[in-house]
């Protein structure tokens, strides 16, 4: 019996592999960016299979505290804003990024830096996004060409010198964060189209700040779920997760 047992433990393991490294993801649990949400989660699913990495969601900060980020090689924040998090979540996370124990992306509305829903600013997350605050946004849309900068950065590997991103709101921040991060794509600002009067110049999208231990992207583009039929954001996608994870 005990033989028997233990060959189907043996097959178990066979089948189901150990993942490589885990993710967790926190997410709105509704709201305007949940179709950007669910067609993450959905590529994910595959990425999960084809990288051998596994996934856990959240839907808010009450579990997050040392021992719980613990668990994981890699933190994305898929459009979950840098306010209204738990006391204990805000040190843990610090940590986790200040001390390098696990790496980070960062989609799109982390960078809703301000004062939003009754809730201060995080100073510590504005510096690590650049010293940036928001300041606004193309509420029509536009579409816009985005210009690698980096090309031997590794989450650029494959991607080509530029490619078009559709229909995003772009925000515009109070400055340029270039200063105190580097940056790995731009956008530029005359290719919109439609045109808009919404711009700040320099105008990154993409960018790591090298003086945290724990590798980090910002990835601007994130509010439509079509970007996933875009091979170019897929592939930065991927290359984020797989170089952010040190994988």
């Amino acid at each position: 019996m005990m033989l028997i047992a233990f060959a189907t433990t043996c097959m178990l393991r066979a089948q189901n592999p150990a993942p490589k490294f885990r993710v967790l993801a926190i997410a709105e649990a509704g709201g305007i960016h949940r179709p950007f949400v669910d067609a993450a989660m959905a590529w994910l699913a595959k990425e999960a299979k084809e990288d051998k990495l596994s996934i856990d969601y959240i839907e808010n900060t009450d579990k997050i505290d040392d021992a719980f980020l613990a668990q994981y090689q890699l933190f994305i924040q898929l459009n979950y804003p840098p306010y209204g998090w738990k006391p204990t979540a805000v040190a843990a996370f610090q940590r986790y990024i200040d001390e390098g124990k696990g790496g980070w992306i960062g989609f799109h509305h982390a960078t809703l830096l301000g004062e939003f829903d009754g809730y201060p600013i995080w100073p510590w997350f504005q510096d690590f996004m650049g010293g940036i605050r928001f300041k606004s946004y193309i509420a029509t849309f536009v579409s816009g060409k985005v210009n690698v900068e980096d090309k031997a950065h590794p989450a650029m590997k494959g991607l080509p010198p530029s490619f078009e991103i559709k229909d995003e709101e772009f925000y515009t921040y109070d400055k340029s964060p270039r200063p105190n991060v580097h940056v790995l794509a731009s956008v530029d600002e005359n290719t919109y189209t439609p045109d808009s009067k919404i711009k700040m110049g320099d105008h990154a999208v993409i960018w790591t700040n090298q003086s945290k231990k724990a590798r980090n992207i910002y990835i601007f583009m994130g509010h439509r779920p079509e970007h996933f039929q875009n091979p170019a954001f897929t592939q930065l996608f991927r290359n984020s997760i797989l170089w952010a994870a040190s994988q």
